[in-house]
Parts: C-alpha cells; sequence; structure tokens
C-alpha cells in the first residue's frame, strides 16, 4: 500500500498538490476533501459571473469532482468540512452530510484558503451585505444584486474594482468606498492609482476616497445605509471588497505554527513546523522576492505553485523549493488594463531602499502604424545598487500583461536598470515601438546614462 495523503481544501492550492502528489507517486492513497461544492476553482472569476461575461457559475471550476477523481484517481469529497485534526493518531474528521467520517494520514497538506475580511462595525451582520469567495455561492450573489439598483463597494482593492466594473455594466449605481487616499493602496503609488481614478469617474462611479466605512444601519434586518467618517449614504446592498484573511482555524488546531503575518508559517519546502503536515496557497505566508521578508499575498498563480512544491514534496521528501512572490498582478478597470509587479516607490522607501523613478508614456505600435494606444509606465529603482525594484502599467490594451510579465521575470532575478535596457525584446511596426516601452522606462530611469 502506498502512502496516505490527505489534502484538505481543494482549491488551487489543494487540487495542484493533488495532481503533483499523483504524478510523482502513481501509488499513493490520495483524498482531498472539501467543504464546498465545487474543486480546482477560480474565485477571481466571480467579479465576471455576476457582470455576466461568465454565464454559469460552474464554468469557474476547472474540472468537475468526478472528472477530477476520475483522471487523477484521487478520491475525491465534496460538502466534506473538516473540522479536527488528531496529531497523533494521524487523523483528520470531516462532516459529510449527517454523518462523521474519519481519514487516516501520513501526509497531511492544509490547503483551507482564505475567508473575507468583516469590519467589525455596528450592523456588520445585516442581511444584504455581501462577500465574495466561493464560487457555489455566485448564483445567490447574482440574484441579490439584480434587484438592486445602488450598491456600496466597501474596498478599493481587486475585487472591489473588478465587483465594481460588473455592477456598472448591469446599470446599478456604484457607491465606491476606501479608505486610504486612493484605490490599491497596498499595490500602486498615488500618481498611478490617479488614473484609475479619473477612469472611475468617467464610467460614472461615485468614488469615497479618504472615507472610513464605521457602520451600516437597516431596515426589517436588511442593510439600507453606509455610515461613514463623513456621511450617511442609501444603499440597497453592499458588497465587501476589504481582503481577506487567512482561514487558519484548522490549522491552529493541528498546532501548526503561525507566522508574523497571522498566516501558516512555511519553509521553501511548504512545510510547516509540525513533521509531516505542509500548508500552501492563500492559507500560508510567503515571503518577498526582493527583501527576503515574510508577507502574505492572496493570489492564484502563487498558490498554485506553492501546491505544487507542497503535493511534490508529501510524496518524494524535499524534492521542490518554493522561491517566494513578487505581487505581481494584472487587473481590468473598464477600458483600462492595471498591472503591477515588485514594490512600489512608498514600499521602497519604507524597505530601506533609496527608490528613485521614472514615469514615461508610450505608444504600444510603431508612431506610423495604426491601432496603438498609449500606456502609462512608472519604474522603480534602487538608487545606491542599480536594482529594479517594481514596476506598474496602466494602458487600455492587454498587451499590458505581457509587458508586466517580462518585468516580473526581470525583477524576479534580481535585474539592474542596465539589463533592462539591455533586454534583447522583440520590435516589429505592429507589436512595438523599435524602442521597447520598457526599455524607454529604463532609458529615462537611468538620468542620461543611456
Amino acid at each position: 500500500m502506498g502512502k496516505r495523503i490527505v489534502i484538505v481544501g481543494g482549491g488551487a492550492a489543494g487540487a495542484s498538490a493533488a495532481a503533483r502528489a499523483r504524478r510523482l507517486d502513481p501509488e499513493a492513497e490520495i483524498v482531498m476533501l472539501d467543504k464546498g461544492l465545487y474543486i480546482s476553482h477560480a474565485p477571481c472569476g466571480i467579479p465576471y459571473y455576476i457582470g455576466g461575461v461568465v454565464k454559469e457559475a460552474q464554468d469557474l471550476a476547472i474540472y468537475t469532482p468526478e472528472e477530477f477523481a476520475k483522471e487523477r484517481k484521487i478520491v475525491v469529497k465534496i460538502n466534506a468540512e473538516v473540522y479536527d485534526i488528531d496529531l497523533k493518531s494521524q487523523v483528520v474528521y470531516a462532516k459529510e452530510g449527517n454523518d462523521i467520517t474519519k481519514y487516516q494520514w501520513d501526509t497531511l497538506i492544509i490547503a483551507t484558503g482564505a475567508k473575507p475580511i468583516t469590519l467589525p462595525v455596528e450592523g456588520h451582520d445585516l442581511n444584504g451585505i455581501l462577500t465574495l469567495r466561493l464560487p457555489h455561492e455566485a448564483p445567490r450573489l447574482r440574484e441579490e444584486v439584480e434587484k438592486a439598483s445602488t450598491v456600496a463597494v466597501v474596498g478599493g482593492g481587486y475585487i472591489g474594482l473588478e465587483v465594481t466594473e460588473a455592477l456598472r455594466n448591469l446599470g446599478k449605481k456604484i457607491l465606491l468606498f476606501e479608505m486610504m487616499p486612493h484605490v490599491l493602496p497596498t499595490t500602486f503609488d498615488e500618481d498611478m492609482a490617479k488614473l484609475i481614478h479619473d477612469e472611475l469617474t468617467r464610467n460614472g462611479v461615485e468614488l469615497h476616497l479618504n472615507e472610513k466605512v464605521v457602520g451600516f444601519k437597516g431596515i426589517n434586518g436588511h442593510v439600507s445605509k453606509v455610515i461613514t467618517e463623513k456621511g450617511e449614504y442609501n444603499v440597497d446592498k453592499v458588497i465587501m471588497g476589504v481582503g481577506v484573511r487567512p482561514d487558519v482555524d484548522l490549522a491552529v488546531k493541528a498546532g501548526v505554527k503561525l507566522g508574523e503575518t497571522g498566516a501558516v508559517w512555511v519553509n521553501e519546502y511548504m512545510e510547516t513546523s509540525v513533521p509531516n503536515v505542509y500548508a500552501a496557497g492563500d492559507v500560508a505566508e510567503t515571503w518577498s522576492l526582493i527583501t527576503g521578508k515574510r508577507m502574505y499575498i492572496a493570489l492564484a498563480p502563487p498558490a498554485n505553485k506553492m501546491g505544487q512544491v507542497a503535493g511534490a514534496n508529501a510524496v518524494k521528501g524535499r524534492f521542490l523549493k518554493f522561491p517566494g512572490v513578487l505581487g505581481t498582478a494584472v487587473t481590468k478597470v473598464f477600458s483600462l488594463y492595471v498591472a503591477r509587479t515588485g514594490l512600489t516607490e512608498r514600499q521602497a522607501r519604507e524597505e530601506g531602499f533609496k527608490p528613485v523613478s521614472a514615469s514615461i508614456k508610450a505608444r504600444t505600435t510603431a508612431h506610423y502604424y495604426p491601432g496603438g494606444v498609449q500606456v502609462s509606465i512608472k519604474m522603480t529603482m534602487d538608487e545606491s545598487s542599480g536594482r529594479v525594484l517594481g514596476v506598474q502599467i496602466i494602458g487600455p490594451d492587454k498587451i499590458v500583461a505581457g509587458y508586466i510579465d517580462i518585468a516580473a521575470a526581470l525583477i524576479g532575478k534580481g535585474a539592474v536598470i542596465d539589463d533592462f535596457f539591455f533586454a534583447d525584446l522583440s520590435y516589429s511596426p505592429p507589436t512595438a515601438p523599435i524602442w521597447h516601452p520598457l526599455i524607454t522606462a529604463a532609458r529615462v530611469l537611468s538620468k542620461g546614462k543611456y
């Protein structure tokens, strides 16, 4: 009989861990348990389902439980909520309907993900205050917002902006509240965020920046008002987008150490502090490729890769290492694509670097070739070492994602400004100007060296 592996959570990290473990060990007995209805699911797709771009909620899952079980030869249990872990006996206990089932493990992988942050303010538990997390909840969400005419979105992060666009496209009046001076406060600098503010306003979003939500009021148990430090606003529904926190309840029961971020501490092998227990994805903390410091970042690409590392090491021992992250991300805000990687200028300063930045506007094609658009790029480097620390790009074309990926690949390898300037990037008039926008940004940032 092969090794027994139990994976708690069937999202990005859990499903990746299961698939990788199976590929490396055809004999292992692998059980994946998820409390929801879908596995290998994509919470990132929920705003697009609400807005009608994605037609069916089940399309947000890559595999059905049946397909995954059959193709990968994995025991998949949905509607199975793991509520306790016995480390001594190496058993997990799950509620499956009215039954309690126990699963024995040699290796345990905790991939319980994250849960939405709720504001501990008066009225936070009123009906009509909605959060986005699991795809099987999406149809109810869509039903709720379809009836509304005025919706408050609390939080100007990725989810807040994506759901704002989705709801505006459905013709809803949107009030967007962000307690910081600008949207995407932890991932963009204020000068770049202003371009996003203009786009939101142009599309009829009522923007409330620097305005903290302090409570909600309701009529007959249903939310009817948002109360902020500056006033009260009548609304039909509220969508909370103030971020997520790691779902560590089960991990704490397993006795694993939490890191300084509040997420599960793991090493580069995704091992927790407890032998034979791994953690991966949004439940686990990671570290910055630039500073080496511990950080918490709930994004799908790292979650998938952390799952791969945990799954491989669960069957092979210390087989794969996870290197860390840059926090590379891209989203769409109406007609703009908004992308970033590495540190913002403000973060770089806080981390003790001496940041200098250059901001440029550049075309995406040769000046004479039709169809090109203008993109805005901000590049930040450390003045002492010349190392590029971060890039932010905003523009009305998907090519923005391609640019940020080039930047991420270079920054992840410790590139200095010369590496950016001399990067051998492709050119043809329909695809780029002779001076690629990233190379132009490096040229400006070099302050006359090139």
